[in-house]
Parts: C-alpha cells; sequence; structure tokens
C-alpha cells in the first residue's frame, strides 16, 4: 500500500472515516505517522473545547472569588482547591464512577403534557466524559490565574474611572475584566500549552474510547506493542505535540499583542 493510499484510509479514521481495520502486519512508518496523527485531532478537540468553555467558565468563578459575600466567594475557592488539590489522573477515575452510578437508560423528565428522557449513557464515553473532567481541571486552575490578576489591577484606573462618572458596569467591562486578562494571559499560555499535553491522560483514563477510535497515545500505543518498538511510535507523537505547542505559544503571542500593542517591539 502505498503512502498516499495510506492518508486517504486512514487520516481520519479517529472521528470514523476510513478504513475500520487497523494494519496488523508490516507496518509501515507511513502508517504509524498516519494513523498517530489522526488519533491527534481527538486530543486538539479535548484541549480546544475545553479552554475555551473553561475560559468564560474560570473568569465567572474568579470573580465570585473576588467577591465580598461568603455565600459567593466560599464555593468558588472550595471549588479551586478541591481540583488543583487533586490529581488529574484521579479526577478522571472520579467523573468516570460518578458518571457510571447514572442510571444507564437516563432519566424520564414528565412535564404533564410532554416526557423527556435525558440520556447518561454518553457521559462516561471519552469524547464527553473525559472532555467534562479536562474543563473542570482547566477551569479552576485558570480561575485562580483571574483571581490573583483581578487582585492586581491597579486602583488607580478604577479611582480614575470612578472620578469620570463610569458606572460600576463600564468599569467591569471596558477596564477590570481586559486589565484582568492581560495580567494573567501570559499564565494562561502556560495553562494552555498544560492541558494540551494532559488530553494524552485520556488515553490512561477509564473512560473508553468507542470503536477503536482514539486519541494519539491510543494508536502510539498499539503500534508499539505490534512492533515490539516503542522507539517510533513514541517519538512520532513527541514531535506531534511539539508542534502542537510551537502553534499555541504563536497563536497565544499573537493574541498577546494584540491586546498589549505597546509590548510588541519589547
Amino acid at each position: 500500500m502505498s503512502c498516499t493510499q495510506t492518508v486517504i484510509d486512514y487520516a481520519f479514521r479517529a472521528i470514523g472515516f476510513g478504513a475500520r481495520a487497523l494494519p496488523k502486519s508490516d507496518i509501515t512508518l507511513c502508517e504509524q505517522v498516519v494513523l498517530i496523527g489522526s488519533g491527534l485531532l481527538w486530543n486538539i478537540y479535548f484541549a480546544a473545547v475545553a479552554l475555551v468553555l473553561g475560559f468564560f467558565a474560570a473568569a465567572a468563578i474568579a470573580f465570585a472569588r473576588n467577591s465580598s459575600n461568603g455565600f459567593v466567594w466560599r464555593p468558588a475557592a472550595m471549588f479551586i482547591f478541591l481540583i488543583r488539590g487533586s490529581p488529574l489522573f484521579i479526577q478522571f477515575f472520579i467523573v468516570y464512577e460518578l458518571f457510571v452510578l447514572l442510571p444507564r437508560i437516563g432519566w424520564d423528565l414528565n412535564f404533564g403534557f410532554v416526557e423527556i428522557t435525558i440520556e447518561t449513557r454518553w457521559l462516561t464515553r471519552a469524547w464527553m466524559g473525559a472532555l467534562i473532567t479536562l474543563f473542570l481541571n482547566t477551569t479552576a486552575y485558570t480561575a485562580q490565574i483571574f483571581y490573583g490578576a483581578l487582585r492586581t489591577v491597579p486602583k488607580g484606573e478604577i479611582e480614575a474611572a470612578l472620578a469620570i462618572g463610569m458606572s460600576q458596569k463600564q468599569i467591569n467591562r471596558r477596564i477590570i475584566k481586559p486589565k484582568m486578562i492581560s495580567l494573567a494571559w501570559e499564565s494562561y499560555t502556560n495553562e494552555a500549552i498544560f492541558l494540551l499535553h494532559a488530553t494524552a491522560l485520556v488515553f490512561f483514563s477509564s473512560f473508553p474510547a468507542w470503536r477503536q477510535q482514539g486519541d494519539s497515545l491510543y494508536y502510539a500505543s498499539y503500534f508499539a506493542d505490534k512492533t515490539f518498538n516503542p522507539f517510533v511510535a513514541y517519538p512520532i507523537i513527541a514531535g506531534y505535540f511539539i508542534c502542537l505547542t510551537l502553534i499555541v505559544i504563536v497563536l497565544f503571542s499573537w493574541l498577546n499583542k494584540r491586546m498589549n500593542p505597546h509590548l510588541r517591539y519589547q
């Protein structure tokens, strides 16, 4: 089989398109590169969706943590402490076991005129269950980053805004939130890189790969077992992650320059 045919057959196998059967003998370097790259689509999915959702959730929790109301900041502080205080690997198992306890056939909600069944089986699959775990993890870490940035927003800028008659809503929208993100961005970039690398742990979690549609480490482990040579598959996945890390650094640096034009030439 030519490398071109391998790309056609396996480039999108991890998401359900292409040949169903995995190569079992005479495995080529091209097959390993293509299939591991196919699995990388799941790692990108986990990282991208968790980061986007976690960004907004973390901002809300950071403001709650900064509140003077004990009924608001205490739950936020407890959430941050529990997630940051426990290993991500353990969080995967805890979340999976909690989802397993849910009724497999779902919950029936009877509204009188209509009955709706909420499916829960999909929560134990990697594409959703693992995503929820990563979302909770990055939300807690990012919330702590944003909270630290909130505490360092210059008081003089807020006082100046009050002096010219700006409302608290305008101050939050035009001064506090932009300044918080600007101050936190470098640390948030590190969190984005960490989360990208943490997606490799999905393979070791309890969440199963559906129909052999696993992530990059799923295929790398498969090839290492079949070829009895881990020094090909694992360097390939490492190379992929290094390239993705470079993309994250470039993208976040570009966004940082857009938010802080005065740092463009420093």
